[in-house]
């Protein structure tokens, strides 16, 4: 079966980018390619079946899958129960990286389902699943960044020509009626 296996050093620290990882609902908001994604069932805290929609190369690419959740290791395993592809299983993972930051892979391992048509799609089929899963870490990433980078610092609000000028004094009265003069004339 073919493997694809994409790897991601982000520049956050393991714990952030886990907490990420997990979070598989949020990825719409920050995903283009990824339609939906639901948690159909928890069973307990490492075990859970997750709804999937996905857009691949045009075509949307739907299953439910199994999860195993090892917090401790940074790692989730996933295999498809039910869905378009004939075996979808694989795993995502937060390594530890240098300078405290984080190693985020997708590593999956499929088959079409046709296998008569195995030796022809198996090959487009990686190359989409491969652009798909840098396509999601990139998106996670700058998720992640967006979330740890330090907000702009506030600056007063520059004084206005009209704040900062003296008011002008009135004129006095005979000489504001030549100037109302002067302007009708």
């Amino acid at each position: 079966m073919p493997r694809v296996e994409v790897d991601l050093p982000i520049a956050v620290p393991p714990e952030a980018a886990w907490a990420a990882v997990v979070d598989v609902e949020a990825f719409p908001a920050c995903m283009d390619s990824v339609d939906s994604v639901t948690i159909t069932r928890q069973t307990d805290d490492r075990h859970r079946t997750s709804a999937w929609a996905v857009r691949l190369k045009g075509s949307v690419l739907q299953w439910t899958e199994d999860e195993v959740i090892d917090p401790v290791a940074r790692r989730f395993d996933f295999r498809q129960v039910t869905g378009d592809l004939g075996e979808f299983v694989g795993h995502w993972g937060v390594r530890t990286a240098p300078g405290g930051h984080s190693t985020v892979s997708l590593h999956v391992t499929f088959d079409i389902g046709i296998p008569l048509l195995a030796d022809l799609l198996n090959p487009v089929a990686a190359d989409a699943l491969r652009e798909n899963a840098a396509q999601m870490l990139s998106a996670l990433e700058h998720r992640l960044l967006a979330a740890t980078a330090p907000a702009p610092a506030t600056a007063p609000a520059p004084a206005t020509a009209a704040s900062t000028a003296p008011a002008p004094a009135a004129a006095p009265a005979p000489a504001r009626e030549a100037e109302e003069e002067s302007d009708r004339v």
